[in-house]
Parts: C-alpha cells; sequence; structure tokens
C-alpha cells in the first residue's frame, strides 16, 4: 500500500508537478480531481518533475463525487486552514487520503463541516493566509510518512567522493 495525495481542482500546473515530484520521490499516489486548471500536458506541471514521472502513479477523476464513488472506505484526512487539528495530531495509516483544496480557496466548506473531526491544520501565523499548497502537501506527506517510519524510503546518503571545481565552495 502506500499513502494518497488528493489534489481538488489544482489551479496552478507548477504546483501540481512540484507535488508530483514529492509523490514520485516517496511512493505517494496522486489523485487529481477536475476541473484542472492546466492541462495534464503543461509543459510547466512536467519541467517541475519531468525526470520522475517514470516513478510515479497518478489518476484522474472527473469531480469529488467520482473520486468518492471509486475510492468506497477511504480513509481520508482534509487538509485546511480552518481546522480544529494540527497535521501532527492525526494518526495517519498505511493507504490513507490526504486531501488538499484548490489554491485560491481550499476545500468545500460543506465537505470540511461534514468531515470536520478529520480536518488537519499546519500550525502558521494567524497573520499568514496559507503556505504555498506543494510545501503543504510536503509538510503533510513527511509527517505521515514519519509517523509510519518512512517505509520503503531510503533514510541514508553517501558522499561522491568527487571534488567541486574550484571557487564554487569557498569557506
Amino acid at each position: 500500500m502506500a499513502l494518497n495525495i488528493v489534489l481538488v481542482e489544482p489551479e496552478i500546473p507548477q504546483n501540481t508537478g512540484n507535488i508530483a515530484r514529492t509523490c514520485a520521490a516517496t511512493g505517494a499516489v496522486l489523485h487529481l480531481v477536475r476541473p484542472l486548471g492546466f492541462s495534464l500536458d503543461d509543459r510547466y506541471m512536467r519541467r517541475a518533475g519531468l525526470d520522475y514521472w517514470f516513478l510515479m502513479k497518478y489518476r484522474v477523476y472527473d469531480d469529488l463525487a467520482d473520486f468518492f464513488r471509486q475510492n468506497p472506505g477511504a480513509r481520508c484526512w482534509y487538509a485546511s486552514t480552518k481546522a480544529p487539528h494540527a497535521h501532527t495530531e492525526a494518526d495517519y495509516r498505511d493507504g490513507d487520503f490526504l486531501i488538499f483544496g484548490r489554491e485560491t480557496r481550499g476545500l468545500p466548506e460543506t465537505l470540511l463541516e461534514r468531515e470536520y473531526d478529520r480536518c488537519v491544520r499546519i500550525p502558521m501565523r494567524e497573520e499568514a493566509r496559507s503556505l504555498n499548497l506543494s510545501n503543504s502537501v510536503a509538510v503533510v506527506l513527511y509527517e505521515a510518512l514519519r509517523q509510519l517510519d518512512f517505509p520503503g524510503l531510503s533514510a541514508e546518503g553517501a558522499l561522491t567522493g568527487r571534488e567541486e571545481p574550484e571557487g564554487a565552495w569557498q569557506d
């Protein structure tokens, strides 16, 4: 199984491209709910995650009702600045769906009212309207992955042993 990222009516191709890259790097499945504010062939979206598309799984839905019809019983968490709980308070499980709304309006309030106990918020200053969508997805997704002990992900890196070009790094 894997975690699932759901973007409801995303508007900005660069955000979706960055999120696609994050999904590719983590093994999360990307779910896109129409209408989309761009074509899936949009050069800005592809450029943001071009090297990673072969690693990624994604699905597209006609609307939110279609998403719920095709994913009955999905265990969902709804990210919103209007949520009553911090994203770190949720108890994430493998297979969960992390749902994010469009950049300009977020998720519909009727949905948030119905699922209020499953709504999570990234803590931030009161004066700040919100974080960028791709940043928000990364923050919530990595908290869920942390709780699951980063399944299938490498936590170790290695130096290459190559010398930097002269002048590239100066103390």
